[in-house]
């Protein structure tokens, strides 16, 4: 078991990288269902609005943290946490499918993206078994969970921004055994080579959101004054008795 603090009301596993991967490892070995939620302030802010969303957040089986918002809260609770951050935990889980010939399914982003992902992932990983992969634009939902679920993924990443992929993952445990289902935001991206990463000292230092925002102005919008209002309320759930 992890040890978990809460934010807000909101659960983080305080554990390590590969802590975090022996985990997976553990569930898929043990045919059971683990359910990843690699957590920022922009997820915290969404869920005080949306009490569905909140509930999945809250009965998630692990819940890591990703982004220096959520680092910054744990330490006001005098917390030392690791960013582990939903890029480098999906792509380790790839490494981990190929390794162990783990069952790996892909949803979400453009066409174009999971049709060049799948491509330099089969090129790159020989022996990786992808038994599933669908674009992120779809109008039947239990057509999608239905095809997931005839597939059997032993990892499921999902890559529909949140709330829709913690939703998807959270219908999907009723109905698969023995998956690892994560929520990987725009990693597809990433991966595909559509989105460049930030540099590594940027990453180092925590501030690959700031990059992606310079990069990309319109995300400014969904970050401020999200980030502030996230910090100034962690601030207050830190003083409390």
């Amino acid at each position: 078991m992890t040890k978990r603090v809460y934010i807000q009301g909101y659960p983080v596993d305080i554990l390590s990288f590969n802590q975090a991967l022996n985990c997976a490892k553990s569930a898929i070995d043990n045919g059971e269902n683990l359910q990843v939620v690699t957590i920022n302030p922009e997820m915290v802010e969404l869920a005080n609005k949306d009490k569905d969303f909140a509930r999945i957040l809250k009965h998630s089986e692990l819940v890591v943290a990703d982004g220096v918002g959520i680092k910054i809260a744990l330490k006001l609770k005098g917390v030392n946490q690791e960013r582990i951050g939903g890029v480098d935990y999906s792509r380790a889980l790839i490494e981990m499918c190929a390794k162990d010939n783990y069952r790996l399914a892909l949803l979400g982003a453009k066409e174009e993206v999971i049709s060049t992902l799948r491509e330099k992932l089969l090129a790159e990983f020989k022996d990786l078994n992808i038994v599933y992969s669908h674009n992120g634009y779809f109008d039947d939902e239990n057509l999608i969970l239905q095809e997931i679920k005839d597939a059997r993924p032993q990892v499921l990443l999902c890559a529909l921004g949140a709330p829709k992929q913690e939703i998807i993952n959270f219908r999907l445990k009723e109905m698969l055994q023995g998956c690892v289902m994560v929520g990987v935001g725009g990693s597809f991206d990433v991966f595909a080579g559509y989105v460049q990463r930030a540099p590594v000292i940027w990453q180092k230092l925590g501030l690959e959101w700031l990059y992606r925002t310079l990069k990309q102005p319109q995300r400014f919008k969904r970050i401020f004054p999200t980030l502030p209002i996230f910090l100034f309320k962690s601030i207050i759930d830190s003083v409390k008795k």
